[in-house]
């Protein structure tokens, strides 16, 4: 099994993270997807927290604007309607599946937990349950992968294209 590319986490990274977080971040084995100003956006975290709880969550959306966005998303019952979506679209629901599983692969490279063995994360493959999850693996998987996590973020206002970070990292000259 090969592990996904991304970038390793650093001490910048975990001290941006617990900002982000308002907590320190548990388990990160690297950054799935990064800000335009270079700060995280995705963390990645091992399937097996390091006090030996099982944590599907493999792709954690941590970038405070993308999550707010999300959260906004949720409120105004998006969730919903791509749910409705899913439902009428047997090519959506063919993309969704094969999602769900890129997302097992790319969690079992970091290794295998019996108690979440199939289970992803944000109600894949079947129903629409968590934005922030499935915005987290359309971001760290790229474009194409995750039908219902790119349409969350077609709605969004929020972009990866375009810095919201309260502290800009140093691709836009900031200090991460």
């Amino acid at each position: 099994m090969t592990t996904p590319p991304f970038a390793p986490v650093s001490d910048a990274d975990l001290a941006v993270l617990r900002v982000q977080l308002g907590r320190p971040a548990r388990g990160v084995v690297g950054i799935a997807a990064r800000c335009v100003c270079g700060n995280p956006t995705v963390a990645a975290t091992a399937p097996r927290l390091p006090d030996g709880t099982p944590f599907p969550t493999f792709y954690y959306l941590t970038h405070p604007a993308a999550t707010a966005e999300m959260s906004r998303l949720e409120a105004d019952h998006v969730m919903r309607e791509l749910q409705d979506a899913l439902g009428d679209d047997e090519e959506m629901q063919l993309a969704y599946r094969r999602a769900h599983e890129a997302y097992l692969a790319d969690r079992l490279g970091f290794g295998e937990v019996p108690e979440i063995a199939g289970i992803s994360a944000g109600g894949m493959p079947a129903r629409v349950k968590c934005l922030h999850a499935l915005a987290a693996h359309a971001l760290a998987a790229g474009p194409g992968v995750n039908p219902v996590g790119d349409a969350a973020l077609e709605r969004s206002v929020w972009s990866p294209q375009r810095c919201a970070c309260a502290d800009p990292g140093p691709g836009l000259g900031g200090a991460a």
